[in-house]
């Protein structure tokens, strides 16, 4: 680290339609340092990422890169001036395989034709994670954090003087991230520059030299990570201390009926065996190490994936789901692990909202347009996105938490019977969990039957009544109540016994 600024940000400001993202921005990124953004969703961190790397343009002010003003036009022109992205949401090639997503554009090539096996050398020396991932496997076959690994060699491929990280660790298991920090740590001492955006406090102030506060798209304060706390800047993020993280949690009545109840199902090569219930008023939540097969229920109990053993019940019928359009039409409605599977993100935020219930504001084919925006407005009341005169921008202008709340309004528009909420919390700083921990509380209150997908342990045990665990495609066990704590799930996802032996 040599103190002297790489990146400068002078009165940067960026809308997106009636949205303010950035307001203002100024500040130094100094070179060969980790430096941290931080901030509710919505705040601008990730937008002030992006027009870093070349994603979006600056209406207002000016950046510079080694004291050089910079105006990238496209990610390219960022990339060839070594500035890159590695973005929240991914941008891969899916039917190309990993090897080619990692060199795409900077192939070697002899006499025009790619040379396979000066890749092949490449990417073994370029894997300093020991990812272990299979050179020739196209890449939409790997699961997330699979994909996220891809993201991150790529971005390395590049040796890029500057890397943009926005959210890396969302898809990694903690040893995963751990390994992704120590490489962080060489990059920095060796005179890469990180800018590193995230919602994990305590990520921050163990990688970061440096932590920058956003709030409302306007810088609140830079500060040396070291001299931060998780509490200092929760205050400084959201203007209050977050005393309770979780809502107090209600148990269903005694007597409350069995709203789902999944028996023995199974998924070829994916599934076994999965059985359990949701009363109306509960919470369940799967929890399970990633792999472990907890996306694959909640896709079988949508229609997404065809069950070929055991039974799922409504309300103490059993039926068959053969589409996720026939599990909408039961009253099940499912948030996906990943934004962009629920969203079309160049509609507006009122079109993302109210396509499922279309027939509730047609007559005669013809969508009644007041009665629709006035429905999705008052939606908007129950989730906390934005005001009534945005409902015209396109989803694509959010952050990823107010993203996240447009898929919760989609389908609280008109409530379905079973809400299947898996990883509603990704990328969401701490401040937005606090309002989707409320929403998912109240709406169980409210009579309806929720499983809940989570990474989190204590996100499982904090709103959980019943915990499923799942390890590697099967039951590892089920808590009630006071049973279910961070230890037992985390054995039971191990398959260790009391004595910490493995199952």
């Amino acid at each position: 680290m040599d103190g002297v600024s790489l990146v400068e940000v002078l009165g940067v400001s960026k809308r997106f339609g009636g949205i303010r993202a950035l307001r203002d921005v100024t500040l130094e990124i100094k070179r060969g340092t980790v430096h941290g953004l931080v901030g509710e969703n919505g705040a601008g961190k990730s937008t002030l990422g992006k027009l870093i790397a070349g994603v979006h343009r600056p209406d207002a002010g000016e950046i510079r890169v080694a004291g050089r003003t910079v105006d990238y036009h496209s990610p390219r022109d960022a990339l060839e001036d070594g500035v890159t992205l590695i973005a929240q949401e991914l941008a891969l090639v899916p039917r190309r395989s990993v090897l080619e997503n990692v060199f795409l554009g900077i192939e070697s090539n002899t006499l025009g034709l790619v040379d396979q096996k000066a890749l092949l050398r490449r990417y073994h020396e370029l894997d300093v994670l020991d990812f272990g991932l299979a050179p020739d496997v196209p890449v939409g076959l790997l699961r997330a954090a699979d994909q996220q690994k891809v993201e991150i060699m790529r971005s390395l491929a590049r040796e890029a003087r500057v890397i943009v990280m926005d959210e890396p660790t969302a898809s990694l298991s903690p040893q995963e991230a751990g390994s992704l920090f120590e490489t962080v740590r060489r990059l920095a001492d060796g005179g890469t520059t990180i800018v590193f955006v995230s919602h994990f406090l305590e990520d921050v102030l163990s990688l970061c030299d440096t932590v920058t506060v956003l709030k409302d798209g306007a810088v609140v304060r830079t500060a040396p990570a070291a001299k931060e706390t998780a509490e200092k800047l929760v205050l400084s993020m959201i203007g209050r201390s977050l005393e309770t993280t979780f809502p107090p949690k209600h148990s269903p009545a005694d007597d409350a009926p069995v709203v789902l109840k999944v028996e023995a199902l199974g998924v070829p090569g994916k599934l076994s065996g999965i059985t359990f219930e949701v009363r109306r008023g509960e919470i369940v939540g799967l929890a399970g190490l990633i792999g472990s097969g907890r996306s694959e229920v909640a896709r079988a109990i949508f229609g997404a994936e065809r069950p070929t053993e055991g039974s799922i019940w409504l309300d103490g019928v059993p039926v068959q789901i053969r589409s996720p359009r026939e599990a909408v039409r039961r009253g099940i409605a499912l948030l996906p692990e990943s934004r962009k599977q629920g969203l079309m993100l160049r509609r507006s935020i009122v079109e993302n909202v109210s396509l499922p219930h279309l027939s509730s504001f047609s007559t005669g084919g013809i969508v009644r347009r007041q009665d629709e925006r006035r429905a999705v407005a008052e939606t908007f009341e129950r989730v906390g996105t934005p005001a009534a005169r945005s409902l015209a921008s396109p989803v694509g202008s959010l952050s990823g938490g107010n993203q996240q709340k447009v898929l919760f309004a989609k389908w609280l528009l008109s409530p379905p019977r079973v809400l299947i909420a898996d990883e509603p919390t990704r990328g969401i700083d701490v401040g937005a969990k606090a309002a989707i921990y409320e929403l998912l509380a109240s709406l169980a209150d409210a009579g309806l039957a929720v499983v809940l997908i989570s990474s989190e342990p204590e996100e499982i045990l904090g709103l959980a009544h019943t915990v499923v665990v799942l390890r590697n495609g099967r039951m590892a066990g089920t808590l009630h109540g006071d049973e279910a704590d961070t230890e037992s799930v985390l054995r039971l996802a191990f398959g260790a016994h009391a004595t910490g032996a493995a199952a």
